[in-house]
């Protein structure tokens, strides 16, 4: 899944828990169950940071941009905001170490790597690219989101 879905998610989760440590755990674990969707992937562990920051940068900022702008029309308190901000950075997070493990290839982040992995290939055995075929869970997730905020 692209961040941008990770973002909305977690922000559903976030908006809809009050309990920030209930949010970590089931954003974390609803990461590994959205990656077990076919989706496409725009960068990889051979692709090239440089190349690529833009597409990271640019996915960052739609998922932001929608849930900023959730926040700023919304009534909600600073409790909630916080909450989704936990929501979206914990449903990202697994992407972050996997990004980490990448470039640093450090032992202790690669169970985590080997196990995200997995979960990848769980119901799509081979690396999926980038295409809208590919995207249209990741467009399905991020609209079923959008909707459970605005609800």
């Amino acid at each position: 899944m692209i961040l941008t879905t990770h973002a909305l998610v977690g922000a559903v989760i976030g908006k809809n828990i009050s309990n920030p440590l209930v949010i970590i755990p089931v954003s974390l674990v609803t990461h590994y169950v959205l990656d077990s969707f076919r989706h496409g992937d725009y960068i990889d562990e051979n692709s090239k940071l440089k190349g690529n920051a833009w597409k990271v940068a640019l996915d960052l900022f739609i998922g932001f941009f929608t849930i900023f702008t959730y926040v700023y029309f919304s009534n909600s308190g600073l409790p909630e905001i916080k909450n989704i901000l936990i929501g979206s950075f914990f449903s990202m997070f697994p992407d972050l170490l996997t990004f980490l493990y990448w470039k640093t290839n450090l032992k202790i982040l690669k169970s985590l790597y080997d196990f995200h992995k997995r979960v990848h290939e769980f119901f799509h055995p081979k690396e999926i690219v980038f295409s809208l075929k590919n995207a249209r869970n990741d467009l399905l997730f991020s609209v079923i989101a959008v909707i459970f905020l605005l609800i």
